[in-house]
This record gives structure tokens, C-alpha cells and sequence, in this order.
């Protein structure tokens, strides 16, 4: 059932924003010449890896540029057509395709990295017992707002309370999430990598300060 109302539900998206996603690959190309599309391999099910796609949203090659998997509101790697994308959370269209490839579904946790996988306890990896998410119940409790632990800890009620009903409210909340654009960055205006702390002392002291001051109180 869950992997049919993916496929249906990816393919009605996908044809939907269609126009959507033409102009948002022709402006990011018009903008500086660059990919399209940002490829990340990530960890899914059963700690199968793939490759997520997403809209670029950054300068080409920033992962090795600045703070690595940290970013923050202020990012100066953060492309004028990608801040628009980031906030209204655009940039994750792309991943319908990773769900018509059943690599992910439209409800599950976020995937992450392989890095931060290696530092999951075996509590933390139980959320690879289901596919990953475009979209989860962490996404619409908090986000980037809470804790990695917190956001893993409701990953894991997910995991453990699945369902068909679940999965629709889910959704429904996504989109006030999306409307209401909360979520986007975390205190600070800093998303910091999984437990990071120590990644916030490595911004510039003036980033900081300018993110502190610019973060809105409803980000996505």
C-alpha cells in the first residue's frame, strides 16, 4: 500500500509542478552556468546508500568549501536563485525522482549522510528500518529547531508507529509547514552538522552575529 501511494503520489506531483521545475532549472542555470541539480549520496533503508538529488542551491563544489555540511541563513555559498529555493523548500522537488526509484518515499525520516550514520548509537539506527523521507515526522515537529537527538528520537516513534493514516497527516502538516516556512534554520541561523557544537565556533564572528539578527521567527 505505502509503495503504491508513493508512486501515485510522486508521479501526480511530479507532472503537476512540471512548469515549476522547468523555470527552476532555467533560472539556476542562467544564474551562474552550474549543475542543475545537486547529487549527495546518502543512507537509506537497511544502510543501503543512493543518490539524493535536490535543486543546487549553493556554489559548485561547496561542500568543500567554508563549513562543509554546516550552513547557516547568512551562507555566502548560498546562491541568490537558491535562498529563494531553501525557504519556500522548493529545492526538494527533485527528490520525487528518488521516490519513483524507490530509494525514498514521500513519509520517512530525512537521510543523512554516511558520516553522520557512523555516529549513530544503535538506538539512533533504528531509523534505517524504514525508507527515508521527503518529508517526516520530525520535519513537522520542530526541523532544524530541535536537537539531532530530538529530531532522531521522533524519527524512531515514526518507525515504530507507522501507518497509511499517519503518512496523510503527515503530509497535510508539511503544508502548513511550507506555507508558514518554519523550520529552515536552527538557533542562530545555524544548521549545525549531527552534533556538532564545535562546527559554530568555526563562523566568523560577524556571520554569526549578522545570522542571529536576520533569522526569522517563522523559517521553514
Amino acid at each position: 500500500m505505502k509503495r503504491a501511494l508513493d508512486a501515485a503520489g510522486a508521479i501526480v506531483a511530479l507532472v503537476g509542478s512540471a512548469p515549476l521545475l522547468v523555470a527552476v532549472a532555467a533560472a539556476i542555470r542562467l544564474e551562474d552556468g552550474g549543475p542543475v541539480l545537486f547529487r549527495q549520496e546518502r543512507i537509506g533503508e537497511g544502510d543501503r546508500p543512493f543518490t539524493m538529488l535536490k535543486f543546487r542551491t549553493m556554489v559548485v563544489d561547496a561542500e568543500n568549501q567554508g563549513l562543509g555540511l554546516v550552513t547557516y541563513c547568512e551562507d555566502d555559498r548560498i546562491t541568490g536563485v537558491g535562498r529563494l529555493l531553501r525557504t519556500t523548500s522548493i529545492d526538494e522537488l527533485p527528490q520525487l525522482i528518488n521516490v519513483l526509484r524507490n530509494e525514498m518515499s514521500l513519509v520517512g525520516p530525512r537521510p543523512t549522510v554516511s558520516s553522520q550514520v557512523d555516529r549513530y548509537t544503535p538506538f539512533q539506527r533504528r531509523r534505517l528500518e524504514v525508507p527515508p523521507g521527503i518529508t517526516g515526522w520530525a520535519q513537522v515537529n520542530g526541523r532544524n529547531e530541535i536537537p539531532w537527538t530530538r529530531r532522531i528520537e521522533l524519527d524512531v516513534w515514526y518507525t515504530d508507529n507507522r501507518s497509511t493514516i499517519l503518512d496523510l497527516r503527515i503530509i497535510a502538516r508539511t503544508l502548513i509547514t511550507l506555507i508558514r516556512r518554519d523550520g529552515t534554520y536552527g538557533a542562530g541561523g545555524l544548521n549545525a552538522d549531527l552534533e556538532s557544537e564545535s562546527d559554530k565556533k568555526n563562523i566568523p564572528a560577524q556571520r554569526t552575529a549578522a545570522a542571529i539578527a536576520d533569522t526569522p521567527l517563522n523559517h521553514h
